[in-house]
């Protein structure tokens, strides 16, 4: 079958939608599928790259967010169509949406992940923590993009619920994770002779407001064992230098920063103590996932607006959402519970599995086809749901 995979932003390994889109577009190919790539790049490697809008002044503001945005182009559109047995957009933008018009005019089913959360572009307007304008955002995207959808994916039951109240009314969907890759499987390493009197806290997460750093600066300078933490915070993005600056205020020992290889990320996995997601706002969080399919017990806020909430095992595994101290509570506990720290990891280790990739991406393809009228009935096997 001949799937195009349309996205507005590139498919590079800094943004997690695009990660997303090239898991998927590995594993169709894996699976004999011929896979078009639609989406802004030029060059040879990009036979059906677009190019990017110019935003003008705010060009430089849109580069420090790590975003680039792809202009429609009908003619690319049209001849990545061409022949095409199946359409799957990744965002919900101008491409994407002139790609779904043109697949509509020459009969081509077409699926859609569900990967922007309102907030995630609410955010950027100063208007994230206004619930009215989420709402009027979840019912644009309905109006000009999804309703004209065979079948949405949504990665978690959370964005699913959440978009449908919006909207007022169910849609025709599938609950299936993202996945995490072989490379985050649960084993041990020794840390690095510089941080070996050290408790490790990592956070993966781009450098931007709704990912709440601050939180957790906060509240590790509140620790009572603030001398011995060591954050690592691994991304990138426009909060970069707010991030330094108020580690130096705060006089929290000098953070991990900077964006790390898939390898790199595992490894890091892999010796640190504890992983504390601070973010308010997320549809799955595949980075929480990576970290907890890697061995480490996480701490997450209870935000209504994050699907990360669902990962808790236990109390102790939540924070009141904004509530530094809070925060600084659990890290603590955790800190003085060595014991208890290992037998939380061990349980999240059977948790964790029912989101290996390979599981997610047969889940993932079983849809496309069934969309697309060449798929058998499903074979029985429960697909990966996440709340």
């Amino acid at each position: 079958m001949i799937i195009v995979l349309a996205c507005d932003v590139p498919l590079a390994q800094n943004n997690g939608t695009a990660v997303a889109g090239i898991n998927l577009k590995n594993a169709l190919e894996a699976r004999g599928h011929q896979v078009r790539v639609l989406c802004p790049g030029q060059g040879p490697e990009a036979p059906y790259g677009t190019q990017a809008i110019n935003f003008g002044p705010l060009n430089p503001y849109v580069a420090k967010n790590g975003v680039v945005i792809s202009r429609p182009s009908h003619d690319i559109v049209s001849r990545a169509l061409e022949g095409a047995d199946h359409l799957h957009i990744m965002t919900p933008f101008f491409l994407c949406g002139t790609a779904i018009r043109r697949a509509r005019e020459l009969g081509i089913s077409i699926t859609a992940g569900f990967h922007a959360q309102a907030e995630n572009i609410t955010s950027h307007f100063f208007l994230m923590n206004w619930g009215r304008v989420s709402r009027r955002v979840y019912r644009i995207l309905w109006n000009r993009i999804f309703q004209y959808v065979d079948c949405i994916h949504y990665p978690t039951q959370f964005i699913r619920d959440t978009f449908e109240q919006a909207i007022g009314h169910e849609t025709k969907g599938e609950v299936i994770s993202n996945g995490v890759g072989p490379l985050f499987a649960p084993v041990r390493e020794p840390k690095p002779p510089e941080l070996a009197d050290k408790f490790v806290i990592l956070f993966t997460g781009r450098y931007s407001r709704e990912k709440s750093h601050a939180l957790l600066i906060r509240a590790a300078a509140r620790s009572r064992h603030r001398r011995s933490i060591q954050l690592i915070l691994a991304g990138e993005g426009p909060q970069e230098r707010h991030i330094r600056l108020l580690c130096r205020l705060l006089r929290v020992p000098k953070p991990v920063l900077g964006f790390v290889t898939q390898e790199e990320l595992a490894h890091r996995i892999h010796y640190a103590d504890l992983y504390v997601h601070p973010s308010e706002i997320e549809i799955e969080a595949i980075a929480c996932l990576e970290a907890i399919r890697g061995g480490l017990v996480p701490v997450v806020s209870d935000s209504r607006r994050s699907a990360t909430r669902f990962f808790a095992l236990w109390p102790e595994n939540t924070f009141r959402s904004g509530n530094v101290k809070d925060l600084a509570a659990r890290i603590d506990y955790w800190i003085e519970n060595p014991d208890r720290l290992a037998e939380c990891a061990r349980a999240y280790d059977s948790y964790a599995v029912r989101f290996d990739r390979e599981h997610c991406m047969e889940a993932m393809g079983r849809m496309l086809l069934q969309t697309a009228g060449k798929g058998a009935e499903s074979d029985g096997k429960k697909d990966a749901v996440l709340h």
